[in-house]
């Protein structure tokens, strides 16, 4: 890209068009660029020898509001956030006792259906829960869940499942 790199030009997009979602697509499979992607709005991260498929399947995911990771970027991603200690922050205290809970299996990489069934809620509420999560600690996706967690030291030991 010749003005911008990737990174800058994600910001750019996030910032003049909020509701927009990226996708990174890139050559380079490095924590350090996965991270950087991420907290500048990214939504998802590929690297360009993803086959076709996983290529579609994210596009799709990440335009319907859920987000998309190579699963070596992801695992990547996890080590390195585990290395940084952040304080706790005062945000997480607006979400209520079952918001809580539902961050918590977010963060624990669950998806709708496993919180549906580990909380007995309703696919409804637990979507509405999610929502709930996301506006209150201002985070696009599920991925920036995690991401949020990690920085501030929010990320325990995952939930047993069922």
């Amino acid at each position: 890209m010749p003005v911008l790199d990737g990174i800058a030009a994600t910001e750019q997009v996030v910032r003049l068009s909020p509701r927009t979602r990226v996708l990174a697509l890139t050559t380079f499979d490095v924590d350090e660029l996965v991270l950087a992607a991420l907290r500048a709005g990214a939504s998802g991260y590929l690297t360009k020898d993803a086959r076709p498929g996983a290529l579609v399947d994210a596009i799709c995911d990440v335009a319907a509001g859920s987000s998309a990771l190579a699963p070596a970027a992801a695992a990547s991603l996890v080590e390195h956030l585990r290395r940084v200690p952040v304080p706790r922050p005062q945000a997480v205290a607006r979400l209520s006792p079952r918001e809580r809970e539902v961050f918590d299996l977010i963060v624990a990489g669950r998806s709708n259906g496993e919180i549906v069934a580990q909380l007995h809620l309703t696919q409804n509420t637990v979507k509405s829960h999610v929502r709930a999560v996301l506006t209150k600690l201002d985070l696009r996706d599920r991925v920036h869940v995690v991401i949020y967690a990690y920085d501030n030291g929010l990320a325990g030991p995952p939930h047993p499942a069922g």
